[in-house]
């Protein structure tokens, strides 16, 4: 696949030193190193031939040589053409996006034919061009730092997610034992779920007399285990990082072949214990899948949720419950299908898809039911307002002793240990989990990112409640304004409640 790269400098590092002095340090001075994730390791963008890999004939570096001359040595032995782009204005403003929109229009045209176009820029103003490349059927590969608009994450077909760019791709990956669930769910914990869906697996293979469908197991999953959700399985996000988590040591599973089986009782090169069912070309699959949904948005007439469309799906087409058509999660599935104009809105609370020329539905705000609220106690009234600046943001929808234990963790742990952005969130995660907290890592990375952006500085004498929340809801106010929503003084004293516990 031959792809182009364009790194809008200024806009990464400046948005990665927010975050952590010492992330952007890496990133600027280490390109090649995140440049061999890029091309190793980083999925290929929906669409791209099956078994597709990147060969970036084109590296372009757009750096203000007098803020930033110090890092051209790194770019240029990573293989960097590196563009200067000096201030042109008073307020400091330069010309890297002209310089990159003019170059991205001039391989458009050129005889090589580029198949992927790779930006490295938060800038809402690249959203025209995206559109553009997709509109010559190009693919475009995005890594926004920070909170980048609604429609520029909409108009990329491939949205590289920062943690994982952070922790996989600049190395600051935390060596972690097999994965506990992140997500509690209200109703059953977790770990409950994950005892049962290990319970049935066993029975299953147990009962069978030959090897048993991971694809059939996971469908039965779904349907017999009270509380598992197909958008989420238990916060491990597919079935197949769910069973990989599971210590199962009589059984062997087998990816390649889809099965899983007892040594002492099956034979590896047994037949298949499933229904008989008619294969699909996963191509076709995928088609038939983006048409369902098309449908189901055109018929619900307003958003909907990703684990409605998730449980759908499987219902339908059960044998993409094991592994998402080889995504591994519902949210890498739900990226690599062509929606055409459908906008994909990606949520702690699990997402939703939306169709962005539907006419507005106005609604009362959602009556929070019990089941979903019954750990906010006497705080339930905020759910409403909650939920509605959660759909605007993506900012975690937990309970408020849940948002106020994180924020408290944070405090007692920047009190502990110096600020370090991957290890200070995963010792958070671990201390709200500790805690009994239903906290995941995203919820926590979610909430340093907005401390941080608002410009927050840890171990300055100022790390409280009170004040890392008011630094989190100036994010928040900013993000909603992105969305041309305006937070009135009722959200913001909703908001202040709901993650200090105070109104004032």
């Amino acid at each position: 696949m031959k792809s182009a790269l364009f790194v809008d400098f200024d806009n990464v590092y400046s948005a990665l030193r927010r975050l952590d002095p010492a992330v952007a340090e890496r990133f600027a001075f280490q390109p090649i190193n995140w440049m061999r994730w890029l091309t190793d390791s980083l999925m290929a963008p929906p669409h791209a031939p099956d078994g597709a890999k990147r060969r970036l004939l084109v590296r372009r570096c757009y750096l203000n040589p007098q803020a930033y001359q110090r890092f051209r040595p790194a770019f240029n032995r990573a293989g960097f053409e590196i563009i200067d782009c000096p201030p042109m204005t008073s307020e400091g403003k330069t010309s890297t996006d002209i310089h990159m929109v003019l170059d991205v229009v001039d391989l458009l045209q050129h005889e090589v034919h580029y198949d992927e176009f790779i930006v490295f820029s938060a800038d809402a103003d690249f959203t025209p061009l995206l559109r553009k490349l997709r509109r010559s059927d190009r693919r475009t590969t995005v890594l926004a730092v920070g909170f980048p608009s609604a429609a520029y994450q909409a108009s990329a077909d491939l949205l590289i997610d920062q943690d994982d760019f952070i922790r996989f791709g600049l190395g600051f990956a935390d060596p972690e034992p097999a994965p506990v669930p992140a997500t509690v769910a209200v109703s059953r914990s977790a770990a409950d779920i994950t005892k049962d869906v290990k319970s049935l697996i066993a029975r299953y293979v147990a009962e069978s007399s030959k090897p048993v469908s991971l694809a059939w197991l996971a469908s039965k999953a779904l349907k017999e285990v009270d509380g598992l959700d197909a958008a989420d399985w238990a916060g491990y996000s597919g079935f197949r990082k769910l069973v990989e988590a599971l210590q199962m040591p009589k059984l062997r599973v087998n990816w390649e072949t889809g099965t899983v089986l007892d040594p002492a009782r099956h034979a590896a090169s047994a037949p298949v214990q499933e229904p008989s069912v008619k294969p699909v070309p996963l191509d076709t699959l995928f088609v038939e899948v983006a048409r369902l949904i098309q449908t189901e948005l055109a018929q619900a007439g307003r958003p909907v949720s990703c684990a409605r469309l998730a449980q759908m799906i499987v219902d339908r087409y059960s044998a993409l419950a094991a592994d998402w058509g080889g995504k591994g999660s519902f949210r890498k599935f739900l990226e690599a299908l062509d929606l055409g104009r459908l906008e994909l809105s990606w949520e702690n609370d699990g997402g939703q898809v939306r169709d962005p020329q539907a006419p507005a539905v106005v609604t009362a705000p959602e009556k929070p039911s019990a089941n979903r609220t019954q750990d906010w106690g006497k705080q339930a009234q905020l759910y409403p307002a909650i939920q509605q600046i959660h759909i605007a943001t993506g900012m975690p929808l937990i309970a408020p002793r849940e948002m106020q234990g994180l924020l408290g963790a944070l405090v007692t742990e920047v009190a502990n240990q110096p600020f370090a952005l991957s290890d200070t969130g995963k010792r958070v995660r671990d201390r709200c989990r500790e805690a009994g907290l239903g906290v995941s890592r995203a919820d926590v990375s979610y909430v340093l990112k907005g401390i941080l952006i608002a410009g927050h500085e840890f171990s300055t004498g100022n790390d409280n409640v009170p004040a890392l929340s008011s630094r989190f809801i100036e994010s928040m106010r900013v993000i909603c304004a992105g969305e041309q929503i305006a937070l009135d003084e009722a959200a913001e004293a909703a908001l202040r409640e709901w993650s200090s516990g105070t109104g004032i």
